[in-house]
Parts: C-alpha cells; structure tokens; sequence
C-alpha cells in the first residue's frame, strides 16, 4: 500500500492527539521513578497515568472503528504497560492459584491488616458503649487469620480509676493476642496519663524468634516494625507492618477546596503544603524500608497504611521488588479507605518473590475505622535457606 495512504492520517488531529497521549504515558510512568525528595513535582505527572491510560484505551477503540494499523500504536502501549493499568484497576476474573503451588509443600500462611484509628477511643470517634470498638476488637481476635498487622493501635494494658468507664474495652493486647493464641508484638510510640499505649502492632501464631522496630527520624505513629516468626514447616518469615507518613489533611478541607472556587482559594495553598511534605517524607520513608529489606535472610510479607496511591514512587518502588497482592490477583478499583473521598486504595499488602498469593480481598463488611481490613492467603514456594 503506498505511503500517501497515510498521509491523511498523520497529518490529522486524532493522530496527534494520540501521540501526545502516547508520549504522556511514558513521561508519568519516568516520573514514578523520581523520588519527592529530590523533585517533588514529578509526582503530579505521576498521579496523572490512569487519566493518560484512559485516553489510551479509548484512543484504541477509535482507531480500531477507522484504521486498525494506527490502533496498533495504543493498544502495543497498553500491552506493554498492562501491569501499570492492573495497579488501578485489577482484572482477574477467572484467576485460579496454579495447581502446583495450590498442592504444594510450602507453608500457607493468612496475613490480615487495618488500620484500626485508635480503636475509636477518641470522644469524637465513639459510640454509646464504645459499641464500635467492642465490635471491631472482637472482630479481629475472632479472625483465622495468622498473622495480624495493625496501624494506629490503641491498647489499654489494665483496667484503673481513670479508663473504668470503657469496661476493659480497650484491652486490644490481651483480647487480640494470647486470648486468641498469638504471640503479641507492639511497638509503642506513646504512653498517655492513664498509660495506654499507641503505636503499630503484630500479633502471630506463629512464634516471634526476633523482632524490631524501624524509625524514620524521631519515633512516632508514622514508622515501621517487622517480625521474624518460626513457622511449622521449619522455614522462618519476615512480616513488616507500616504506616507511613500522613497528609495530615482533614478530609473536609479536601472536599472544600475541589467543591467551590472561594473553598479552593481558603485551603488550597495549605493542602499543596501538606501534601508535598507527606510525598517528601514518605520518598525518603520508602527508601529506607526496602534497604532493610533487602537485608533479610527470609521470605518477606509486607503490608502498610501508605498514605499513597498505586500511581506514586513509593507503591512503585514497592512494586519493583514484591507483588501486590491486589494487583495480582484482585479484581476492580479495591478501594480501602471508607471516607468520602471515592476510590482511594492506600492500604497494601506486598509479598517478596518467594511466595504464591493465593487469595485476597478487601472487608467492606467491617466499617468501624476508616479504613477498610484486607486478608490475603500466601504460600511458600520453596523452603527457605536459614
């Protein structure tokens, strides 16, 4: 076919526009790559690849219903960037764990994680009776699961003059641990006048064999800690558990600054502020949790509040070493914040290279923080060298 066929075609609008698109892609997924904290902009080009995605989805079928050889240039991107288009928006409908891995030696392990905001123990968080904290706590102890990874913990050690009002409900420690037959670590970040604890805690079945914290400057709730746990098998595994660094925004003040022009005026340049500090801090944040990583001897599970979206340098360098659980084998959006800002998924559960996800999902049905459980099923591939 003679090259003038495609001059009508380059020259026309749709295919610069499809270019540019083209080019956008690849400019937002090079920017992942930069860290806030040697140039903090590009993390705004980053968060802009799901809307530069889109364009290339409906840029293919447009070209597919008038020149299919044009088509190809979209849907060539959208194949090669396919695990960028899963980190949004998972589709595995018909997964199936494969046979050999489902059948396989390798210990199974069950990881749930929460961020459980303090229990509610704050006045403007709870109910009569402190209903939602009772309800939550029993929730999680009642749980299969094997491990336990929890941010924003509250937990008070004994029942005294000052806490008698909750009635020992806030005894998360002995509820979630030993009264459900698992070995509690808590690393604790504060002690109030009445002496309870906040902080992030681990909670295993499995024996705790070594155990430590991780801080990121001064020690706050903003931090990391990680358990080495003895399994049945005879293999050891490393569990982490974060919580990186907040916005420190009130969501109220983020729907005001997109709902009106005089809201955007009043709160826009201080949410700019804060979100810039939370991307630098957690760049910085992300770094120093996979060195440490790369440091362990044993299989690794990962999970965390990461304050971030699937489309920022922290969940990417994330992804360079471990699989997303959701991303692998999830299926839709997998939102977990319940709040009224729509579509955030900012809780994450990672696996290293050594183990089969099996099975993962979000608890809708459990809305007493805000932030939604999520449980994944893992299995060790091969033993582990100790």
């Amino acid at each position: 076919m003679p090259l003038s066929f495609f001059d009508p075609v380059r020259r026309s609008f749709a295919f610069k526009c499809t270019l540019l698109v083209l080019g956008w892609v690849l400019l937002a997924i090079a920017a992942l790559q930069v860290p806030a904290h040697q140039f903090w902009p590009a993390a705004f080009i980053g968060l802009s690849l799901p809307v530069a995605l889109l364009l290339t989805g409906v840029l293919a079928v447009y070209w597919l219903l008038r020149n299919w050889r044009v088509a190809l240039l979209p849907l060539l991107m959208l194949v090669l960037m396919w695990p960028h288009v899963q980190r949004g928006f998972a589709l595995h409908p018909l997964y199936l764990v494969p046979a050999d891995a489902a059948a396989g030696p390798g210990q199974k392990v069950q990881l749930l994680s929460a961020n459980v905001r303090i229990f509610n123990v704050y006045a403007q968080l709870r109910d009569k009776d402190y209903a939602s904290s009772r309800q939550l706590i029993k929730w999680i102890a009642e749980q299969p699961a094997d491990v336990i990874c929890l941010q924003e913990f509250y937990n008070e050690p004994r029942i005294t003059r000052a806490n008698q009002a909750s009635k020992g409900a806030f005894q998360s420690v002995q509820r979630i641990g030993p009264d459900a037959h698992r070995y509690p670590f808590v690393s604790v970040t504060l002690r109030n006048a009445i002496d309870a604890e906040f902080g992030l805690a681990i909670f295993s079945r499995f024996p705790i064999v070594n155990q430590g914290t991780i801080r990121f400057g001064k020690l706050t709730q903003n931090h990391a800690m990680f358990a080495d746990l003895r399994l049945p098998s005879g293999d050891t595994m490393r569990v982490y558990n974060a919580h990186l660094q907040s916005m420190s925004m009130e969501e109220r003040d983020i729907v005001d600054s997109y709902s009106s022009k005089d809201g955007l005026k009043a709160k826009g340049v201080g949410l700019l502020r804060r979100f810039k500090r939370g991307l630098v801090a957690r760049s910085r944040q992300v770094d120093q949790l996979i060195a440490h990583m790369s440091e362990s001897r044993y299989p690794v599970l990962f999970c965390a509040d990461l304050n971030d979206l699937p489309y920022s340098y922290t969940y990417d360098q994330l992804a360079d070493h471990m699989q997303n659980a959701h991303a692998t084998i999830g299926n839709g959006i997998g939102t977990t914040y319940n709040g009224r800002l729509p579509f955030l998924r900012i809780d994450q559960q990672f696996a290293g290279p050594q183990w089969t996800i099996e099975d993962f999902g979000v608890h809708y049905e459990i809305p007493y923080s805000d932030h939604f459980p999520l449980t994944g099923t893992y299995r060790l591939k091969t033993k582990t060298k100790e």
